[in-house]
């Protein structure tokens, strides 16, 4: 499916305030750090000095309080007020502008929806405080900048925090591909569910009041799940980009992990490493598991319901082993 026109355009950065006090020798080492940029500065009722950068304000007060306020805050804190002025505030830049990632709370995420090979997996995390400090200081982040070796590292770390919970949920290929042969399946509908049960699970465990999810579907799916199971009171908020919420990013960890070793078994029974996305070389190689193995063998393989496996069979000429229904027309986004 071609890209929409703005797909790639960068979200603008958000304006954000940072606060930390300071005293009279970091002031001077702060004064001296602004002035050498040449910024304008600026009079402020009961202020030591202010200056007004290009996309950040810098206002010291008499009191000893520091005030950065701007679209590069976080460039100035971390390149300046701990580089150059404090060497490292008592409390993190992330901590004093994201509290609400080390209050207890759940992080959602899956694995392996746009692969043509293995499960689609769903991930809950439960965390809080030490624990995802210690994430953030081990390199926890989103797993789609991660390599395998280094997922199955952390999806161990994760695990093995204390007090830390983590479920997943997933179906078998020949389960999955029997749930989504039905009529009107769908694919989000079904990683719903997935996302549900596997929160459910987590909170049989430990409870807490909301959780994070990373955003696939504009519909309120998950949420009306947990309102089959009874969690109505559990505020699931849902956005894109979640994984900056480290609790997320532990979940596409735990989610990518889970699909990997999956991927290890099916490779083991194919003979051979399975490609994971679904290009070229993953569409080569569902021409090589039929003619190994046979036509019905792709469905335990592969998703059944993806375009490729339907022209992979079609130009094989087993449909008749193994019938599929005609892929619907690809959407092209008119420009």
């Amino acid at each position: 499916m071609a890209k929409k026109p703005d797909d790639d355009l960068e979200e603008p950065k958000k304006i954000t305030t940072y606060t930390i006090k300071l005293d009279d020798g970091q002031m001077e080492k702060l004064r001296a750090a602004c002035a050498a940029k040449n910024w304008e500065t600026a009079e402020v009722p009961y202020a030591r000095f202010a200056f007004k950068g290009p996309k950040v304000n810098v206002t010291a007060y008499t009191s000893g309080k520091v005030v950065v306020a701007g679209k590069d805050t976080e460039d100035f804190v971390q390149n300046v007020i701990e580089a150059e002025v404090t060497g490292a505030p008592k409390l993190g830049y992330d901590e004093v502008l994201h509290t609400d990632w080390f209050e207890p709370h759940a992080g959602l995420d899956e694995s392996g929806k746009g692969d043509l090979f293995g499960p689609v997996v769903a991930a809950t995390v439960i965390a809080e405080g030490e624990a995802v400090r210690s994430w953030i200081k081990a390199g926890v982040r989103d797993s789609k900048t991660i390599i395998d070796a280094q997922i199955l590292k952390l999806d161990d770390l994760i695990r093995n925090t204390p007090g830390v919970v983590v479920e997943t949920a997933y179906c078998g290929m020949t389960k999955y591909n029997e749930l989504m042969a039905k009529p009107y399946a769908s694919l989000n509908r079904l990683l719903a569910w997935q996302h549900a049960t596997a929160l459910d699970q987590a909170l049989k465990k430990k409870w807490v009041p909301r959780g994070l999810l990373d955003q696939f579907s504009k519909e309120p799916l998950v949420q009306r799940e947990l309102k089959k199971k009874g969690l109505e009171r559990f505020d699931l908020a849902m956005r894109t980009k979640a994984e900056e919420d480290p609790v997320v990013a532990a979940a596409s960890i735990v989610a990518r992990a889970e699909f990997v070793r999956c991927m290890h078994e099916l490779s083991r029974k194919f003979g051979d490493k399975l490609q994971k996305g679904a290009g070229a070389q993953a569409k080569a190689q569902a021409f090589v598991l039929i003619e190994k193995m046979g036509a019905r063998s792709l469905g335990d393989f592969a998703k059944l319901h993806f375009r490729t496996c339907y022209e992979v069979l079609e130009a094989a000429g087993k449909l008749d082993e193994l019938p599929l229904p005609v892929p619907k027309e690809r959407t092209e986004w008119k420009r």
